[in-house]
């Protein structure tokens, strides 16, 4: 049996989703707790990597097993053998040449801002906090300039080495919260290493008066790296949404409200 898992993570306490040799990590947790609940070896494959610090309000994995446990047991089941930062919200059974990552049609990263002078400690691992006030406006005539298919190579990071550096963004929003929050919302088909989180700097560039709205235009066009905006810390970013457009019945189970 082909399941996928529905879940969402506090990613402080870990090293990313991808298992590695110097400490924990999501993907590693999450199969051991499916290994010894099932008493299996597999391999749980997820819909992508997110880096150390990095949080999960959605998250699809999948992993081929036997299983007993009805599906809509098994998230309580899987959730009494996880720490209390990880937790299974659904499980369904897919086809068998289903995998979250490849099988994924659109992604929606959040990125949260702290505009303030003052440190709030229930923030300190949710958003990145800017000592000086930021112009919403500004930023979101800016962040229209992210929209479409184009080269990303102004915002991306050295990283795992890519074929290319075309990508296509669906959306890119700044919206002003009632806590006080900025929120940045990316939404495109695949995204280049730390990219959302230089767009984010890109637009507190903006937002700071550092950068005129307009000129992200010419910041993409240069094609590089130095000419955008810091790669903001990684705490402040979420894996937000998830679509499976080509499986109707996955695609409500991954956007389904956490």
């Amino acid at each position: 049996m082909n399941i996928a898992l529905r879940l969402s993570y506090d990613g402080t306490a870990y090293h990313g989703w991808q298992v590695q040799k110097n400490g924990a990590s999501i993907q590693e947790t999450l199969t051991k707790a499916v290994n010894k609940l099932l008493g299996c070896d597999a391999y749980v494959s997820g819909v992508g990597r997110t880096d150390a610090g990095v949080h999960a309000r959605r998250y699809v994995a999948n992993c081929k097993a036997d299983c007993t446990i009805p599906l809509d047991r098994l998230p309580l089941a899987l959730n009494s053998l996880l720490p209390e930062d990880i937790a299974v919200s659904g499980a369904l059974c897919v086809p068998d040449d289903f995998d979250a990552r490849f099988d994924c049609t659109k992604k929606e990263y959040a990125y949260y801002l702290y505009p303030s002078r003052l440190r709030d400690p229930f923030l300190s691992h949710r958003a990145y906090r800017f000592p000086y006030a930021l112009d919403a406006e500004r930023m979101r005539r800016g962040a229209q300039h992210f929209v479409g298919r184009q080269d990303f190579a102004a915002v991306r990071a050295m990283g795992t080495p890519v074929k290319s550096t075309v990508r296509t963004v669906f959306w890119c929003e700044v919206d002003e919260l009632p806590d006080g929050l900025l929120r940045i919302r990316v939404c495109g088909d695949g995204f280049l290493y730390n990219m959302v989180r230089a767009i984010a700097g890109t637009l507190v560039y903006v937002g700071s008066g550092k950068l005129a709205p307009d000129e992200v235009r010419t910041v993409l066009d240069s094609l590089e790296r130095a000419a955008a905006g810091p790669t903001l810390p990684a705490h402040g970013l979420f894996m937000n949404r998830l679509w499976y457009e080509h499986t109707p019945a996955l695609d409500a189970f991954a956007l389904d409200a956490p």
